[in-house]
């Protein structure tokens, strides 16, 4: 089995999921500046260009970070971070869902639309116009967020879940594209710093 890893938050995800279950796999670097994602012998390995993948020892590949998280959570020992109940799994897979097409997406899109646009103007249909109106979609998601995390430590209360490590890993790299936290969500804040202090937030970095 093995890992084909680039820089974004999207292998950054994965990769603090594996920290958190003590996961260690072999690394291919995929050069995502240079387009390498974008090209043969990768695009026979994950039609779709993006990073990252996860080789399995019978040549499938498998693509999409809360697919991979799930594959590993389920396939290595060690504490779940889905679930050990139908009832927890599905709580974890709602917030996952609701983390990912309100805020993840919108957040990532924006940046795509505007930093990032001399970057992906020519691999991805790119909409400029839009990306202002993503990036306060994601905002606006946030501080929605906030009054549902007062008195939590972790989306789904006690439990630290791939929720909580999907949205770190892209609320930390919104920080670095110029969309921070908004410091008056305190409770996202809090929340934010708690899980920076992790050394899986170190490791995978």
């Amino acid at each position: 089995m093995k890992f084909y890893n680039s820089i974004g938050p999207n292998p950054r995800v994965v990769k603090m999921f594996m920290q958190e279950k003590g996961v260690t796999l072999p690394f291919v670097e995929v050069d995502l500046m240079a387009g390498e994602n974008r090209q043969e012998p990768y695009l026979a390995k994950n039609p779709a260009g993006q990073s990252p993948a996860l080789e399995l020892d019978d040549g499938t590949v498998l693509a999409e970070i809360t697919a991979i998280c799930e594959y590993l959570d389920e396939k290595f020992p060690g504490g779940s971070l889905i679930g050990t109940t139908p009832e927890e799994r599905a709580e974890t897979r709602m917030w996952t869902r609701r983390v990912d097409l309100n805020i993840c997406e919108p957040m990532a899109n924006g940046f795509r639309f505007a930093e990032g646009l001399p970057l992906f103007q020519n691999r991805m249909r790119c909409l400029p116009e839009a990306a202002a109106g993503l990036k306060a979609i994601a905002q606006d998601k946030l501080a929605w967020l906030d009054k549902l995390m007062n008195g939590r430590d972790f989306l789904a209360g006690k439990r630290l879940t791939m929720a909580d490590i999907l949205l770190f890993g892209f609320l930390d790299f919104g920080a670095s594209v110029g969309q921070p936290i908004n410091p008056e969500l305190k409770n996202v804040s809090a929340w934010f710093e708690r899980m920076k202090a992790r050394p899986s937030a170190a490791a995978s970095a």
